[in-house]
Parts: structure tokens; C-alpha cells; sequence
């Protein structure tokens, strides 16, 4: 057993059977004859996985690097291998004059797992600037390809999050950032910066990110455990004439998104600890893991405060976090 404490950044002192890196796609295919007779997990930097539980099986890093980048006469064109640092390709992007994804500065994670999840933060989503995305079929070995609406973008969700998820492996991601322009401020506080340029919106995202959100490094966490549930209006209006303040952004004509750490902050656990996890001070949508805390806490905190706002405000969270037991994703 191999110990997944320093790849996961809720730091639990969970185990699985072996821990292997690819480096190269000829490293990946090499592996998966082996992989089709156990059971296995590709992780990133874990940033966004937690394991709760000793895993029976075999968990794959992917160290895959490199940026090839050309322009047209409208857009700057990337191709990503999907192990970089999301937040150093947003810092490249702005030192190469490319602008438009500095809105999501700072989130952790690899480029690999933005696809994924949709990234978003402050009015941008990923999918707005991603052309195509490039994969193998773990269990042929095949390449394959996705343009953007054959991923089937929504919010924080993918293709990859749906059918045959987890069989295949994203290679690489291959970005058009359109030369045209224009800075996203719509919302609080960067709707505050006077004069914004690319070079304030970062720097704005960088300081509320590190005000708010605390640092894997320095306290075990993996961001925001739940989504921010989408209800329909009606339901927001109800809502409304029982909570005034209740914050709540338009989806759509019939679609109203609420913050979960709203709904969370309106129960008291802000500040909550059950053991030694916890919901932020600062932030109750993030958990944190104070040193000793362990999966089953994790769980009965996180069932908990579903259980609470289902039977208060009649609203189902999903979580956002990859949960990892025993046997592989856990369905909260």
C-alpha cells in the first residue's frame, strides 16, 4: 500500500495498492493492458478529489506537459497537454498578451480537469474559449476528439462527467482566445475596478481568492464542495417571501442559480466543526480539514448539511468534489 496523503489536498492519510506517474502519452498507452484487470483512478494534482477511504486499486498522476501555441487573424490557438497548472496558463496567457481567462486566475487544478468540471469564476466559463478536446479510450486505447459542443458544456458539468465517465483519459485541451477583447466585470467586486484592464482583473481575482478561500498548503481543503444548485424560479420566489436577502442569479427565464454557501452561512455552519473538519470561517462552502481529520467525518458533515437544506429549503446539493471510498466515486 502506498500512501495518497501528499496527492490529494485534503491531506487524509488514506492508501491505495499503487501509485504510478505518465509522462507521456506512450507512458499512458503502455499502462493500460495493466489497467484493464483492477480497478484504477487517473487523478490530476487532487485538487478536487478526496479520499475517504483506503482505495483498493491503482491511482494514475498526470504528469503531462508541454503549450504549442499559433494565431490566426482572430484568435490566439493553444494546444495544452492536460497535466500544466491551470493557474500558470492563465498567468502565461496574460504575459503573452492573449486576454479573456484572467477572470479565472487562481482556481487549482490542471488544465485536464477544467473540461471536466466547466470551470467558471466571476462571469467567465472555460467551455468559452475551448475549441476541442483531446482524449484516449482507456479500454480500446484509441484516441479520440471532442469539439466544444460534442463535450456538451454546462454548469460545472461535461461529457466527460456522463456517459462512460471515467474511462477516458483527457490528453489535451486546445484553446481559441478570441483577439477581440472585451473585460467581463459584471460581477462584485470586479464590477468595482475603475478602468479595467487584464492586468487589474487578475490582480483583483488573485486578492478576493486569497482573502476568501484558504490555501491547500497551509489547511487541508479541496475548494468548494457543492455546486451552486439551479432551481427554478418559481421556487426562488417562494423562497423570497420567506428570506428577503436570499441571493439568486438568472439562469435563464425559468432558472434561478443560489449560492450554496448562502444556504449553508443561513443554517449556522459557518465556523462548524464536526471532529476535525469543519466548515471555513471565511467561506462555509469550502471544507477543511484541521490536521487529524479523517473520511467518515468528512461524510457525516457533508450528509448533514444536505439532509439540513433539503428539509429547510427544499434544495438538493450536489457535491462538486470528487469523493473517492474503497471501491471507487462515492455518491453522496
Amino acid at each position: 500500500m502506498q500512501s495518497l496523503s501528499t496527492f490529494h489536498t485534503f491531506g487524509f492519510n488514506a492508501s491505495c495498492n499503487k501509485i504510478i506517474t505518465v509522462s507521456s502519452q506512450d507512458e499512458l498507452v503502455g499502462w493500460l493492458p495493466k489497467l484493464k484487470h483492477q480497478q484504477f483512478l487517473f487523478i490530476g494534482e487532487g485538487s478536487n478529489t478526496v479520499f475517504v477511504e483506503n482505495f483498493d486499486g491503482l491511482v494514475v498522476v498526470n504528469k503531462l506537459k508541454g503549450i504549442n501555441k499559433f494565431e490566426d487573424e482572430t484568435f490566439y490557438h493553444l494546444n495544452v497537454a492536460s497535466g500544466e497548472n491551470w493557474h500558470d496558463l492563465v498567468t502565461y496567457c496574460l504575459a503573452q498578451g492573449m486576454y479573456g481567462m484572467e477572470n479565472l486566475a487562481l482556481i487549482p487544478g490542471t488544465v485536464g480537469a477544467a473540461p471536466i468540471q466547466n470551470i467558471g469564476a466571476y462571469g467567465i466559463e472555460v467551455n468559452a474559449f475551448i475549441h476541442s478536446v483531446e482524449f484516449i479510450d482507456l479500454d480500446s486505447g484509441f484516441a479520440g476528439y471532442f469539439n466544444n459542443k460534442e463535450c456538451e458544456f454546462a454548469y460545472r458539468d461535461s461529457v466527460f462527467k456522463k456517459a462512460r465517465i471515467g474511462k477516458r483519459l483527457i490528453t489535451s485541451v486546445n484553446f481559441a482566445i478570441p483577439k477581440d477583447y472585451a473585460p467581463v466585470v459584471s460581477y462584485s467586486p470586479l464590477d468595482k475596478i475603475e478602468s479595467p484592464t487584464p492586468q487589474k482583473i487578475f490582480d483583483e481575482v488573485i486578492r478576493i481568492r486569497q482573502q476568501k478561500l484558504p490555501d491547500p498548503n497551509t489547511i487541508g481543503n479541496a475548494g468548494s464542495f457543492f455546486k451552486n444548485p439551479k432551481i427554478p424560479l418559481s421556487h426562488f420566489i417562494n423562497l423570497q417571501s420567506d428570506y428577503e436577502d436570499i441571493p439568486g442569479y438568472s439562469v435563464d427565464e425559468k432558472t434561478v442559480k443560489v449560492p450554496a454557501a448562502w444556504l449553508i452561512d443561513k443554517l449556522g455552519f459557518k465556523g462548524y466543526r464536526y471532529g476535525d473538519i469543519g466548515c471555513h470561517e471565511s467561506q462555509p462552502l469550502v471544507f477543511v480539514n484541521y490536521g487529524k481529520g479523517h473520511g467518515e467525518e468528512l461524510l457525516v458533515l457533508a450528509k448533514t448539511i444536505k439532509l439540513k437544506i433539503i428539509e429547510k429549503f427544499s434544495i438538493a446539493l450536489e457535491n462538486e468534489v470528487q469523493v473517492v471510498g474503497q471501491y471507487g466515486r462515492i455518491n453522496l
